[in-house]
């Protein structure tokens, strides 16, 4: 038994973290994501490989569905820890690995103690801390249940335990194949914060995309992160155009991160996300524009990532102008390639631009995704595009389809009142 103790605490010296990002937590999920690379603490790739599971943001209930179907898959000994803002992010990991360890001290010894269990406070305190799993009903598989692993939903025709049944429906060759109707999201890993779409099945092949949502969050207490230099130009604040400029550079830097590791390129990922954190942190142009332009050829001239990505998801100008889409997308005009070079391109243009004093022109609210002056934000378009874009894609290229439009899920979460959210 103390063997057995030993060598799962030697295991959880460095835990598998799943991060369930919210919408308007993104200056979380960057200090999150900071402090995970610092403790070289690897990114689990589903709930049933992670440790830790950490909550980033606030969800509009307490425990909402999505989480407990979430928190049950994970495997003993578990922790879940809750970060709501960026200075309390070190402290919150700082207590789930505690707790990791107390757990893996065996449940007896953990019994024998009154352990309160596995939920441990982050800063924004314990989701529940009774030991069972949260749940807003005490319920499994809510009717509005949208976790990635085994949820239900309403075009869902038959239910066993939670799990949708199969059924049969002619594919695009005129077979006729077992069809499941699969929600993906709000967690998975490089995946838009909150996100979720219902995707009907055959094989590999998304049939249909059947609905776009977006989880409920509690109100942001600031404006989109991504978005801020522009908003607060528009409503006459001072912002030099550097400050923009920088921005802009962290935003597709940010982008192109998770659009190669999806991509399954694991280092010029994490090259990408260094680069946007030393953006974030004020280095100097000169220096930031030369990493930027040694990381724009490296994936640039990678004949393996431009044949993985070329063809999929093809968005003309007159299709994206059709649907609203601005930014990085229209300017594209082509597939997830050409957005790829696209963000390339515009990340070492805004990094060279980094130390620019000049004041930015308030009546020119265009943000990294697209203007920031209509009744629609740009990510709303970029949602709206995906149900056709991802029919009859394989599920794969699906999501690089995703990846390369990198919508920003802040953009539809609602800010609390008083702030600044449009000039």
């Amino acid at each position: 038994m103390e063997l057995r103790s030993a060598l799962r605490q030697a295991a959880l010296a460095r835990p598998a973290v799943l991060t369930a990002v919210l919408p308007g937590a993104t200056r979380a999920r960057l200090a999150v994501e900071r402090e995970l690379g610092d403790r070289r603490w690897p990114h689990a790739p589903s709930p049933a490989a992670a440790d830790l599971l950490v909550l980033v943001g606030s969800p509009r209930e307490e425990a909402p569905a999505w989480l407990d179907g979430t928190w049950t898959a994970l495997a003993e000994p578990r922790a879940l820890v809750r970060i709501d803002d960026p200075p309390g992010a070190r402290a919150a990991l700082d207590a789930g690995h505690a707790a990791l360890l107390r757990g893996a001290a065996g449940p007896e010894r953990q019994r024998a103690r009154k352990d309160p269990g596995p939920y441990v406070p982050g800063n924004g305190g314990p989701v529940r801390d009774d030991g069972r799993t949260p749940g807003p009903t005490g319920h499994h598989g809510g009717h509005d249940r949208a976790d990635g692993s085994a949820a239900h939903s309403h075009d869902t025709p038959a239910l066993i335990s939670g799990l949708p049944l199969a059924e049969r429906a002619d594919d695009r060759d005129g077979l006729r194949l077992d069809r499941l109707h699969v929600p993906f999201g709000p967690v998975l890993p490089d995946w838009p914060a909150g996100l979720v779409l219902r995707l009907t099945l055959q094989g590999d092949v998304v049939q249909e995309v059947t609905g776009v949502e977006v989880v409920e969050a509690a109100p942001a207490p600031r404006p989109p992160f991504w978005d801020e230099p522009w908003r607060q130009a528009a409503a006459g604040a001072p912002v030099s155009r550097g400050a923009a400029a920088r921005r802009r550079c962290a935003a597709h830097l940010d982008s192109l991160g998770r659009f190669l590791a999806v991509a399954d390129w694991p280092d010029a990922a994490a090259r990408a996300r260094r680069l946007r954190d030393a953006a974030l942190a004020g280095a100097p142009a000169r220096e930031l524009a030369h990493a930027v332009e040694r990381l724009t050829r490296r994936v640039g001239r990678s004949r393996t990532l431009r044949w993985l990505t070329s063809g999929i998801g093809v968005l003309p100008r007159e299709q994206a102008l059709a649907a609203g889409i601005g930014g990085p997308a229209l300017a594209a005009d082509g597939d997830a390639w050409d957005r790829t070079v696209r963000w390339l391109t515009e990340a070492a243009r805004s990094a060279a631009a980094c130390d620019d004093p000049r004041p930015l022109a308030p009546d020119d609210p265009a943000g990294p995704r697209g203007g920031l002056a209509g009744r629609c934000p740009p990510s709303r378009a970029l949602l709206d595009v995906l149900p056709p874009l991802l029919r009859g894609a394989e599920l794969a290229a699906a999501r690089l389809t995703l990846a390369s439009l990198d919508p920003d899920p802040d953009e539809l979460a609602p800010v609390a009142a008083g702030e600044v959210t449009r000039g």
